[in-house]
C-alpha cells in the first residue's frame, strides 16, 4: 500500500512528507508485474532486484459454464450407456456435488499449507524536512532527512494444541465424504435413467402388442366379410368388427402417446431440452430382456442390507462426515491450549545524514593556544591530525545497521468470554447431528431395501398371475375365433374375449419390465453391475 501524507508541524510552515510502501510476502506468492510507483517507490523496487512486487493473490475461479444440455442434440439412436453418459454430464445436482468436492480439496490443501511458516517483508522510504531526528544517530538535525527502513520476519507455529493436524484430518475426511456423495449422486442419476429407459421399452412392446391385435382384427374383418357375403352372418356383424378395429387404432394411438411421454421423461432425466430434438426424432436401442423365470430371490432383505452398508456411497459419506465432525471437536478444543510460536526478524536502515567514515590524511595542523601558568601567559602548540570524512554508501549502511533477533512467544488463554467453550459445544452438537443423519441414512436404506424386496415379490406374483391369465385367455380367444368363423358366436362375445386378451397382454409386458427392474434394484444395493 503506497500512501503519501502531509503533516503540519507546530510553530512554522514546515511540512513532513512521508512515502510508505508496505510489502507483504507470503508462502503462496504471485508476481504482480507492471506495478507503477512514484520516483521514490521505483528506487525501493530497484533494491529488490526487480521492478515487480510480490503479493499474495487468490486463484481465479473458473467461469460458470452455460446451462448443461442447452442446445445439445442427441443421436438419432440412443443406447442405455449413451443415455447414462449424457445424464452424468448434464446433471446439475452432480455438478454441485463435484464443485463441493473441489472446494473440500482446496480446504485440505490449505490446511496442509498452514503448517508452513509465515514469511513477510516490510520496507519504508520517508523524507522529513525541518527539525527532525536522525534515525541512525537519534540526534536532532535541522535539515532534510531521507531514510529507508527494511524488515523481514518469519513466524512458525511450534505448538497450538494439535489445531493444524486435526484440521488436516478433519478436511481429509470431509473430502472423502464428498467423494462418496458424488458417487451416490451418480448412482441416483443412473437409476433414474434406467427406469425411464425401461419405460420407453415397455411402451414400445405395448405398441407392438396393440399393432398385432389390430392386425388380428383386420384379418377377422376379412373373414367376417366373406361370411356375410355367403349369407352365413348378418351384415351387422361387420359394424361390430369395424368398431373393434377402431378401438385397436385407439389403443395404438394411446401406446404411441405413452412412448412419447416416456421419451420426454428420458430426455428430462438426461437434462436435454425437448424443445431441441423432438421425442420422435430419436429411437432407443432395444435391450434384450428375456422373459424372466420367477424364482425366490437368493438373498434375504437383512442380508441385502448388510451388504449395502458396506458398498452404498451415501452410507459411507455419512459415516465419514461423523468422523470429520469428531475431529472438528478436537479442533475446537485446541483453543483451550497455549500457542507457542517461533519468531525471527531481520532489519536494517539507511539515512542520508547518518554516521560518516573518517580517513587519516597523514598530516597535522598546529594549533596555538595561550594559557596562564603561575599567572604568566604561555603559548602552547598542539597538533591535531587531519581527517577526511566521507558518507557511508547505501549498502554499507545497510550492512552496518543490520539487526537480527529470534524470539519464542507463548500465548496462554486465560479468559475469552467463554468463546472456546461455546465453540466446543457447537462442534459437539454438530457431531451429534451428523450421527443422527448417519443413523437416518441407514434407516432409509433399510426401509428402501425392505420396500424393494416386498415390491419384488409383488411384481413376481403379478407377473406369474398375468402370464397364467394370458395363457388361458389366448386359449379362450382361439375358441371364440373358431366359433365366430363357424357362425356359432356373435361379434359381441368375440370382442369381449379379444378385449380381455389385449388388456392381459399389455399388463404382461408391464409386469415383465417391472419385475426385471425390481431385481436390478436389489442387485444394485449389493454392488452388482446393472446390466441386462
Amino acid at each position: 500500500m503506497a500512501e503519501i501524507s502531509r503533516l503540519s508541524q507546530n510553530g512554522g510552515c514546515r511540512f513532513k512528507y512521508l512515502l510508505t510502501l508496505t510489502l507483504e510476502m507470503h508462502m503462496n506468492m504471485r508476481l504482480l508485474p507492471y506495478l507503477r510507483l512514484s520516483a521514490a517507490g521505483l528506487a525501493l523496487a530497484a533494491l529488490l532486484g526487480h521492478p515487480s512486487v510480490f503479493a499474495q493473490t487468490a486463484g481465479t475461479p473458473p467461469a460458470a459454464s452455460a446451462t448443461p444440455g442447452e442446445g445439445q442434440r442427441v443421436p438419432q439412436r440412443l443406447g442405455l450407456q449413451t443415455c447414462i453418459d449424457i445424464a452424468l454430464q448434464n446433471n446439475l445436482t452432480l455438478r454441485q456435488s463435484q464443485i463441493q468436492l473441489r472446494n473440500s480439496e482446496l480446504q485440505l490443501r490449505q490446511a496442509r499449507l498452514n503448517r508452513l511458516p509465515n514469511v513477510g517483508a516490510f520496507l519504508t522510504q520517508g523524507y522529513n524536512s525541518g527539525r527532525n531526528i536522525n534515525p541512525v544517530t537519534n540526534a536532532f538535525v535541522d535539515q532534510g532527512v531521507l531514510s529507508n527502513n527494511f524488515q523481514a520476519s518469519v513466524q512458525a507455529t511450534v505448538y497450538n494444541g494439535g489445531l493444524l493436524q486435526n484440521t488436516i484430518k478433519q478436511n481429509d475426511l470431509l473430502r472423502q465424504s464428498n467423494e462418496a456423495t458424488v458417487k451416490a449422486t451418480e448412482n441416483n442419476v443412473i437409476l433414474t435413467v434406467i427406469q425411464q429407459y425401461l419405460n420407453v421399452l415397455t411402451g414400445q412392446e405395448q405398441l407392438v402388442v396393440a399393432q398385432r391385435q389390430r392386425d388380428v382384427s383386420v384379418a377377422q374383418l376379412d373373414r367376417t366379410q366373406k361370411l356375410v357375403n355367403a349369407g352365413s352372418l348378418a351384415e351387422a356383424e361387420l359394424f361390430v368388427i369395424r368398431a373393434t378395429i377402431a378401438n385397436d387404432e385407439l389403443a395404438i394411438v394411446n401406446a404411441q402417446n405413452t412412448i412419447e411421454l416416456a421419451k420426454l421423461a428420458l430426455l428430462q432425466a438426461m437434462n436435454v431440452p425437448a424443445g431441441g430434438p423432438t421425442t420422435s426424432s430419436f429411437e432407443v436401442e432395444t435391450v434384450n430382456v428375456p422373459d424372466p423365470t420367477v424364482t425366490p430371490y437368493g438373498t434375504t432383505s437383512d442380508d441385502v442390507f448388510g451388504v449395502a452398508q458396506q458398498y452404498m456411497p451415501d452410507v459411507r459419506a455419512a459415516d465419514l462426515r461423523v468422523k470429520s465432525d469428531a475431529f472438528g471437536v478436537q479442533v475446537a478444543r485446541a483453543s483451550l491450549f497455549p500457542v507457542v510460536t517461533l519468531n525471527g526478524n531481520l532489519s536494517t536502515l539507511y539515512s542520508n545524514v547518518g554516521l560518516q567514515r573518517r580517513f587519516d590524511l597523514g598530516t597535522v595542523t598546529n594549533i596555538d593556544q595561550t594559557i596562564l601558568v603561575n599567572g604568566i601567559p604561555t603559548t602552547i602548540t598542539t597538533q591535531q591530525p587531519n581527517y577526511r570524512f566521507e558518507n557511508y554508501t547505501f549498502f554499507d549502511q545497510l550492512g552496518n545497521n543490520l539487526n537480527r533477533s529470534v524470539s519464542l512467544q507463548v500465548q496462554v488463554p486465560i479468559y475469552n468470554r467463554s468463546l472456546a467453550r461455546t465453540r466446543i459445544l457447537s462442534a459437539q452438537l454438530q457431531q451429534q447431528n451428523s450421527e443422527i443423519a448417519a443413523a437416518n441414512t441407514r434407516l432409509q436404506l433399510r426401509q428402501n431395501i425392505e420396500t424393494a424386496y416386498t415390491n419384488l415379490r409383488a411384481a413376481g406374483n403379478r407377473y406369474q398371475a398375468t402370464l397364467a391369465q394370458v395363457t388361458q385367455l389366448e386359449r379362450a380367444f382361439k375358441v371364440s375365433e373358431s366359433r365366430l368363423n363357424a357362425g356359432a358366436l356373435n361379434s359381441t362375445d368375440y370382442n369381449v374375449a379379444k378385449g380381455n386378451l389385449d388388456r392381459a397382454r399389455a399388463g404382461l409386458v408391464q409386469a415383465k419390465y417391472d419385475y426385471v427392474f425390481r431385481i436390478k434394484i436389489l442387485d444394485f444395493y449389493q454392488n452388482k453391475p446393472l446390466n441386462f
